[in-house]
């Protein structure tokens, strides 16, 4: 080789070589699996699990989030923001966290024409389902609250609410967890984190792929364990989606041999009594798949396959027992595709999209 050419192309080859190694480096440092758990909301527990290539833990971060979530959207907490607005006839936010939960409660009140609606705090009250949990509904009680019901009576912007009636009393219980699951998500997606499930009282959000490079695989609970001991009633893959499953097999009560469902019917202030066992509802965010799984509850089956029928962006697996005492399931088309087990047939009915 030419001296002159040497002296110029040998240095030029180093450096291309040093960058090649240290590119390859960077780009083959293994990558950890985080793991993060607690409780909260009471007693409910979290799980998140994530893939780091710089092994930093979150730990301390989620539960400050989920401390300030609690301070502004918890009933239990006596100071909350939504205690506050509960206890007077307006609020001005003190939190960022107080306007997206409206503004998507008064989406899906709108999408299920009242079957949810988080003004129905009074009643869910009377039937013990609240902080209180003592059972204090008659018919006349009832017939009394349902004036004090109605999610379009609630006015409010981004930085304040409003009630037009007062003594309404708002409860975000059934989208509580959904909405903690996005905020923990958002959070992991702002620090630069890109595979990720999250948690929170059987509520999920999954984004990415696992440690094996698959999609999250997530179960559906089993909504008839009396009759089967399996406790998966289905399990699906889950890639930059959300689902919420909403059911009355775990909380009610029973007075007199009758037993009385958590989930209460907006329109007529009482449980709802049908054959829908659970809905578990699809949704790019965890929140709206909260509500819409508890406005399923309210509507039973047929109303909720119209709503899928209507709307391709959601999806959903809904379980009730037959008219023949079988348990069966509706699986939409949308996610029919990432079910990979079902433990009770599917319906020959099953809703398309």
């Amino acid at each position: 080789m030419d001296p002159f050419v040497r002296k110029r192309v040998l240095p030029l080859l180093f450096v291309i070589a040093l960058f090649i190694v240290v590119f390859v480096r960077r780009n083959s440092s293994p990558t950890q699996v985080m793991m993060l758990q607690g409780t909260t909301m009471g007693p409910i527990p979290y799980h998140v699990k994530y893939i780091s290539s710089d092994g930093v833990s979150y730990q301390n971060q989620v539960d400050s989030l989920l401390r300030a979530f609690n301070q502004s959207l918890s009933t239990y907490v006596s100071d909350s923001e939504i205690s506050r607005f509960n206890k007077a006839d307006s609020l001005a936010f003190d939190s960022p966290l107080m306007f997206p939960v409206l503004e998507t409660s008064k989406l899906v009140y709108e999408m299920t024409n009242g079957a949810f609606d988080p003004t129905v705090g009074p009643l869910v009250n009377a039937w013990g389902f609240g902080p209180k949990k003592q059972p204090s509904a008659d018919t006349a009680k009832v017939d009394s609250l349902l004036n004090f019901v109605g999610f379009d009576m609630i006015r409010f912007t981004p930085t304040y609410a409003v009630k037009e009636v007062s003594g309404m009393y708002l409860d975000f219980s059934a989208v509580a967890k959904g909405y903690a699951v996005d905020l923990v998500g958002n959070f992991l997606a702002s620090r630069s984190v890109s595979d990720y499930m999250v948690e929170i009282g059987g509520e999920v959000t999954c984004h990415g792929k696992n440690e094996n490079g698959e999609a999250w695989l997530i179960g559906v609970d089993n909504p008839k364990l009396d009759i089967t001991n399996e406790n998966i009633a289905a399990t699906v893959s889950l890639d930059n989606r959300a689902m919420a499953t909403s059911g009355n097999y775990r909380n009610f009560y029973e007075v007199d041999g009758k037993k009385y469902a958590h989930t209460i019917d907006p329109v007529s202030g009482r449980p709802v009594q049908h054959s829908l066992l659970s809905a578990s509802v699809f949704a790019r965010d965890c929140m709206t798949a909260d509500a819409l799984a508890t406005a399923c509850m309210v509507m039973g089956v047929e109303k909720a396959v119209t709503l899928f029928e209507a709307h391709k962006e959601l999806d959903a697996i809904l379980i009730y027992s037959g008219a023949d005492g079988d348990i069966h399931t509706i699986v939409t088309s949308g996610i029919k595709a990432n079910v990979h087990y079902l433990l009770f047939p599917e319906a020959s009915n099953s809703a398309s999209q």
